[in-house]
């Protein structure tokens, strides 16, 4: 799914009717319009983020029986001024919230991965872990079975096995991998 990042989208127009009311004299009727029309942009900005964040929580919540989902350092990640702004557009936490509720109604699982889970480290063919992998590696390459997949696929498959290990067999074995 790509996200809508609406944001990013109208930072332009956000900047300017910012820039427009900083030169308004505060309290006048023209400082009130620019803020009005400041509010209105930030309350589209909102209303698109939520929009895409329930169609998006509908349709995991109405097309699967077991969702897994990993917790992130969002405040930390937050932390490098290169990704902050796109992580922050996409509303994880607000993401997360939703999907907890309507997967409650729905009776559907969630299994959460701890934040030291190394989905992106593992190998999602032979479990091998691969210990130097940077942010900057967007390609996986395991040293062990030599299989080269992007990072974020091999992260996605790793977090299915996951959430799947905590499914119950017809016979009653937990099926977790180790």
């Amino acid at each position: 799914f790509e996200g809508p990042k609406p944001h990013n989208a109208l930072l332009n127009r956000l900047r300017r009717l910012n820039k427009s009311l900083s030169r308004k004299v505060k309290g006048s009727n023209n400082w009130k319009k620019a803020k009005l029309k400041l509010s209105r942009l930030h309350m589209k900005i909102g209303n698109i983020r939520k929009d895409a964040l329930h169609k998006l929580t509908n349709h995991l919540v109405c097309e699967y029986d077991i969702i897994g989902i990993e917790d992130l350092n969002v405040n930390g990640m937050s932390k490098n001024h290169k990704l902050a702004g796109s992580i922050l557009d996409m509303g994880f936490y607000e993401f997360k919230r939703q999907l907890e509720y309507k997967a409650l109604i729905a009776g559907v699982k969630i299994v959460q991965a701890d934040r030291f889970y190394p989905s992106s480290k593992l190998c999602s063919r032979c479990n091998h872990k691969k210990i130097d992998l940077n942010l900057s590696d967007r390609v996986y390459c395991c040293s062990n079975c030599g299989s080269i997949i992007d990072r974020d696929l091999n992260a996605a498959i790793n977090l299915k096995n996951f959430a799947v290990g905590f499914t119950v067999k017809a016979c009653g074995d937990a099926v977790r991998p180790k």
